[in-house]
């Protein structure tokens, strides 16, 4: 059988839902710009977040099993939506980011190059719409 996720996302008021997730829920919302009360997130960038979560979840886990010393980690995401509707993420730049004392730079490429080219699925859905950059840098401290 296919492994398969539900989703339940349910219209609360005005432009606002609210989604139930596996592993919880959060709010839906439009900015005021374009009819909300921007009291939810977005759903474009929630994408975004996705693909940042999901390619973070590999390297987090790449980095325990090499047992790599980072202090921090973090993922920068820049999109560029096309102009016409509907509007869609075509060139997308994810820049990942290492904090360290003595960090092992060619390990931490090895766990960007394996969450971007096999295990990510957000990063695979991303690629047959966008154009991808993925940038690594390392800031020793």
């Amino acid at each position: 059988m296919a492994n398969t996720n539900t989703v339940i996302t349910t219209w609360r008021e005005n432009m606002q839902f609210h989604s139930t997730n596996p592993a919880g829920e959060l709010i839906i919302d439009a900015s005021p710009e374009d009819g909300g009360n921007g009291d939810g997130l977005r759903p474009k960038a929630l994408m975004l977040s996705a693909l940042a979560g999901c390619s973070g979840l590999d390297v987090a886990s790449m980095i325990k099993k090499m047992k790599l010393e980072v202090e921090d980690f973090k993922i920068d995401i820049t999109a560029e939506l096309t102009d016409e509707h509907p509007k869609y993420y075509h060139k997308v730049s994810v820049d990942y980011h290492f904090y360290g004392k003595s960090l092992e730079e060619k390990k931490l490429q090895r766990a960007v190059d394996l969450s971007v080219e096999k295990y990510c699925g957000v990063m695979e859905m991303f690629r047959r719409f966008a154009e991808m950059t993925i940038n690594t840098h390392y800031h020793n401290s």
